[in-house]
């Protein structure tokens, strides 16, 4: 109907945040929006990597081809590529990398002079702008890490050597995987899960055991529980058990009179007071379901269908995110919404090709289909 908006405001929750890892909660969209997201984390958010290598000297034992796909595929620094330009569509130059709007250069040269072996790295490349270096994985408070040396490009032995220029550009993960920024980008449905109180307490305390462990994750998990209750003196005896209430132990009661005594549940008498250990079994981590289905199919073998409702929320994903060291993951997802939208931007001027032509270029013919 006309005028009636179906416009939703998601909301986004973070959970965790580091320079290379992010996860964060994303509420009230759908799948399709939570999908292009990722999609355009992994294969639009551009970066910068070499792409044009030119080799002078070479007589380590890789060929040109395998050192020059080697450099592509080191990670580096691409806080900067925003607001760079491809290099097709850059006038300043003509792509011999002297550019400052659309290429940053790099220079090698290294040579082995001694017998032991000599590891060329990224560390040993040399940029034209500080702002665009290679990507460093050292931990500082290990100096003896492998990871304090760089990258490894390629080995050399006495009397070899490295000698090459090199040009890295803006591209996207699209074109080719170097470009891509994200490690990892993945988004579950946030699981809804309810377990059936009354049927969970006919099960006895082996067979809840069973139950909890049918699952390959540690979703679920039995918790002795401490009540005090009403119950008839059935003179069992006296016993030494270790009483709980909730997670914390209390100290083992001495003298304390067992009343009843089954799979399930404990009864006991201690200072004229009549307490109940019960077995509950309780959801300790939902997130860590993987919708595998085999606790709804142990229950259903069980003979107690019905007991745990699984439900994927269809409005609210959990979003993972790891950064190749590119850019921060808090900086991918930044620039991912920024493309989606101009994306959506050129959608809604597609009506209008010459002004989508002149604000979005490529990509207003691209999203018509051109």
């Amino acid at each position: 109907m006309e005028g009636v908006s179906y416009a939703r405001m998601p909301r986004v929750k973070i959970r965790e945040l580091k320079d290379d890892y992010a996860k964060f909660e994303l509420r009230d969209t759908d799948a399709s929006i939570a999908n292009a997201l990722r999609r355009v984390m992994i294969a639009e958010v551009p970066t910068i990597a070499i792409d044009l290598v030119e080799i002078e000297v070479n007589s380590s034992v890789l060929n040109d081809e395998f050192i020059a796909h080697r450099l592509g595929l080191i990670p580096l620094t691409s806080e900067r590529a925003m607001s760079m330009r491809f290099s097709r569509d850059c006038d300043a130059c003509d792509g011999d990398g002297q550019c400052e709007f659309c290429s940053v250069e790099f220079h090698l040269r290294v040579k082995c002079m001694t017998d032991q072996t000599l590891d060329v790295s990224s560390k040993d490349l040399y940029s034209s702008d500080h702002s665009v270096v290679p990507v460093d994985f050292s931990d500082p408070s290990n100096h003896e890490s492998s990871d304090n040396r760089g990258i490894i490009i390629v080995k050399l032995r006495r009397g070899q050597e490295l000698r090459l220029r090199a040009i890295a550009r803006k591209g996207i993960g699209k074109d080719h995987a170097k470009w891509s920024p994200a490690a990892t980008v993945t988004f579950m449905y946030e699981p809804e899960i309810h377990i059936n109180e009354d049927l969970m307490e006919t099960l006895t305390l082996e067979e809840k055991r069973e139950w909890v462990d049918s699952s390959p994750t540690r979703v679920f998990e039995i918790d002795p529980v401490t009540q005090q209750c009403s119950l008839l003196n059935y003179g069992f005896g006296y016993a030494l058990f270790s009483a709980f209430i909730g997670n914390a132990i209390v100290n083992s009661v001495h003298n304390s009179k067992l009343l009843s005594l089954s799979s399930s549940r404990i009864i006991s008498r201690t200072n004229s007071k009549e307490w109940c250990l019960t077995f509950i079994v309780m959801v300790v981590d939902a997130e860590a379901y993987t919708y595998d289905d085999e606790v709804l199919k142990k229950a259903e073998a069980m003979g107690k269908p019905g007991l745990v409702e699984i439900i994927a929320r269809q409005d609210s994903f959990i979003f993972t995110v790891e950064s190749t060291g590119a850019i921060k993951a808090s900086q991918l997802v930044l620039n991912a919404i920024e493309i989606l939208k101009q994306k959506l931007d050129a959608v809604r001027l597609s009506e209008d090709t010459v002004e989508a032509d002149d604000q979005f270029g490529e990509l207003g013919a691209h999203m018509r289909g051109g």
